[in-house]
């Protein structure tokens, strides 16, 4: 009755006040008498009209932003995530996707097409938004830095980092020498152009460094910790340089620029002195996100805003200002880790891109179409490889490193990325920098960022060493081995319950090693060691309350799912379990479509279907990494739909072909070890057609004939699998179980889905 009581009322608001708008318009018809209102004829049909009313509103200046936002990161995430899959950092891509959508490409091919897209009057508001972008991403990095770090390593790393520096600064300015009557703008003093090539000479990017230290697992050694120490040493002393350096082509003289310098001065006291330790005692009472609050946040930002305000008033950039404010950020962990979550995901998968992308349309590849040209890009690879690469060997080997770590330690602060970008465009903004010298230092921040991956594998090869090792005592253990790999801690608790109940009662041969891995893009160095306790506390924990020891395996990684496989497959284990995920492409039509579209961009698909593998996973619930795991693992590979799964007293297993006789030696595992009752379900009589599967059962019915059973499907219902903890049925069973779409499919328990080994 509620029902159609609510439907009534509303027929009867919409239809009346409708009514009265209608009346309201009649009214107002009448009144216009005597008005002269003119209506303008154009002279086109409606259709017309409308076309042209679509075509201004495309034309209009928040509409073309907006197609530039997400074109920009359409393809910054493409080309990101090509350079992933080759092992490189995300931050190569994103720099190519700017040059492929500026004039050295789709600007020289397409010209029509850029100009329509980045049309010469939007280009201000691309440089604000992508501004913006930096100060955010700035601003993290300065919070990414952790001074305790350097208060406790600071002799050797000051050495190195500074050599790093004081090297390829001289070589820059050296190269500046011989190239400035060739490549200086007019007008622009020598001692500019000289420092500004000096300091893009010597800066490195910290946040791809400690991204590579991450994924190589050097963050938990000494090597690992020396080479972030220099990084922070070397952004700290960089930043300060440019400034310097900043202030004194603003000036114009040196003498002139000690005024900014000395502002520099007190601006930088006041922030270390009565800015943090305000801020610190707010970190203190408000580090957990119950407590902060908006107007607590809003304190953060006006600092953030105020430093790179008054920076950039003062004359040494907004970016030192952003950076500033993120150093004297509190150290609580816990604060930083909320406030960079609130940032993060805006300033690097938004504007950031926009900075590429606007750098890449400064950057005229173009530009160098003489061999000459070439030749002096060639120069400047040279100097800056020479001045940070070998200078920062040579100072870590003086204070005492090996001749391995001191060309690894050169190898990683060679890196620049992003930050030589940043130092570029501010050159380029200056009227310091020309189109041309702008796109050869460009190629060189590609190229030693670039190198960096390859270098440090060449140098391994040397040593004959490897940076990433599978722990010696998982190695070598020569017992029945488990590997679980888990994301959330509840799933691999479920995980560690089903491993144990298959070797409950082995005795101590055999081992289980459970292995978290987390993307490079969502941890920070200096809160690794509390991720990594935090996500093996729960696993630990149930260990203990089953009496089964564990090795745990922690790594960071930019290919999950390779990683996953290469240990798997490397540590030589029996068996590897992994929890299920869900795709982002089921569950709503458009979800659907772009899921479809994927399969014709996506290599690894294409790999798939001419290997044949890919037929097993079609119409299957997994997402594109369990299937890569699937496809690359060469151990069984059992994934676990968990739905609550806590014990496997009872179990069963349906048998759709004769290629599920692997299956059954699970069954016999759970029966020796956790004495489970198994039911197979013999579907369509495959047991019967099959001696070698037959003869497998009738084995176990021997040695314990009162926990197995076989069944046929008729008498399957929502009772009887109401009372079984577990399915386990390989993956090719599977298949036909989804495409059967059986009416007690839905009612299935947790399931096993078990693929053989390659």
């Amino acid at each position: 009755m509620k029902k159609f009581r609510n439907g009534f009322f509303y027929i009867g608001v919409i239809g009346g006040f409708t009514a009265l708008m209608y009346w309201i318009v009649l009214l107002g018809a009448k009144i216009e008498r005597g008005r002269n209102i003119i209506i303008p004829e154009s002279g086109s049909t409606q259709w017309q009209e409308f076309v042209d009313s679509l075509v201004h509103n495309l034309e209009h200046p928040l509409a073309i932003l907006l197609a530039q936002i997400v074109t920009i990161i359409i393809v910054a995430r493409f080309f990101g995530w090509i350079c992933k899959k080759i092992g490189q950092p995300t931050v190569i891509g994103e720099i190519i996707a700017g040059i492929v959508l500026g004039p050295s490409l789709i600007g020289m091919y397409f010209p029509e097409f850029s100009t329509t897209l980045f049309p010469s009057a939007s280009l201000g508001n691309l440089q604000f938004l992508s501004q913006i972008g930096l100060i955010l991403f700035m601003f993290i990095i300065g919070m990414e830095l952790d001074l305790n770090v350097l208060k406790n390593k600071a002799h050797d790393a000051v050495v190195i980092s500074h050599a790093s520096i004081i090297i390829p600064f001289a070589l820059g300015m050296g190269l500046a020498y011989f190239i400035y009557q060739s490549f200086a703008p007019t007008g622009v003093q020598f001692i500019s152009f000289a420092l500004f090539l000096g300091i893009a000479m010597s800066i490195t990017a910290f946040p791809v460094l400690a991204r590579i230290v991450q994924e190589r697992g050097l963050h938990k050694t000494r090597l690992g910790t020396v080479v972030i120490t220099c990084a922070a040493a070397d952004d700290i002393t960089a930043w300060s340089l440019l400034a310097a350096v900043i202030a004194i082509v603003k000036a114009g003289s040196f003498v002139s620029a000690l005024f900014i310098i000395a502002l520099a001065v007190i601006y930088v006291l006041m922030m270390i002195k009565v800015v943090r330790p305000f801020l610190t005692r707010i970190g203190n009472l408000y580090h957990t996100k119950e407590s902060l609050s908006k107007p607590i946040v809003a304190i953060f930002f006006l600092t953030l805003i105020i430093s790179a305000y008054a920076t950039e008033v003062i004359g040494i950039h907004a970016l030192f200002g952003a950076f500033m404010a993120g150093v004297i950020m509190p150290d609580n962990i816990n604060f930083r880790n909320i406030f960079t979550e609130k940032v993060e995901d805006v300033a690097l998968v938004l504007l950031l891109p926009l900075f590429f992308v606007f750098t890449g349309l400064r950057t005229e590849i173009g530009l160098l179409n003489d061999p000459y040209l070439w030749k002096v890009t060639g120069l400047v690879i040279f100097v800056a490889v020479f001045g940070k690469f070998i200078g920062s060997a040579i100072a870590a080997k003086f204070v005492g490193q090996s001749w391995k770590d001191s060309l690894t330690i050169g190898a990683l602060m060679n890196t620049r990325g992003l930050m030589e970008l940043v130092v570029l465009n501010i050159g380029y903004d200056l009227g310091v920098l020309t189109p041309e010298i702008f796109a050869i230092m460009v190629i060189m921040a590609l190229v030693t960022t670039f190198m960096t991956g390859p270098a440090l594998d060449l140098i391994n090869w040397v040593f004959r060493t490897k940076l990433v090792e599978i722990p010696q005592e998982i190695s070598q253990i020569n017992k029945f081995k488990v590997l679980i790999s888990f994301g959330n801690p509840q799933r691999g608790k479920s995980l560690l319950r089903l491993s144990h109940s298959l070797i409950r009662k082995l005795n101590g041969n055999a081992a289980v090693t459970a292995m978290h891995l987390s993307p490079t893009n969502q941890l920070h160095h200096y809160n690794i060691a509390e991720y990594e306790k935090v996500s093996f506390t729960p696993l630990i924990e149930e260990s203990e309350n089953l009496n089964q020891k564990i090795t745990t395996l922690f790594k960071v990684s930019n290919d999950i799912d390779s990683e996953i496989t290469d240990v798997a497959n490397t540590g030589d284990y029996d068996l590897l379990l992994i929890g299920i995920g869900q795709s982002i492409f089921e569950g709503s039509l458009l979800g659907k479509i772009l899921g479809f579209s994927t399969r014709f961009i996506n290599p690894e698909k294409l790999l798939n279907q001419v290997t044949g593998k890919e037929r097993l996973f079609e119409n299957s619930p997994f997402d594109e990494r369990t299937r890569n795991i699937l496809n690359k693992s060469k151990v069984p590979v059992g994934v676990l739909i968990d739905k609550n799964f806590s014990t496997v007293e009872t179990v069963f297993i349906p048998i759709f072909s004769k290629n599920d006789i692997f299956v059954i030696q699970f069954a016999q595992k759970l029966i020796t070890n956790s004495e489970s009752q198994i039911t197979i379900l013999n579907v369509s009589g495959q047991i019967k057609n099959n001696p070698e599967l037959k003869e497998k059962i009738r084995a176990i019915e021997q040695i314990a004939p009162n926990h197995i059973n076989v069944l046929n499907e008729a008498i399957i219902d929502k009772e009887f699998l109401g009372g079984q903890n577990l399915m386990i049925v390989s993956i090719e069973s599977w298949k036909k179980l989804v495409d059967s779409k059986s009416l007690w499919l839905s009612d299935i328990p947790s399931t096993l889905i078990l693929k053989e080994s390659n």
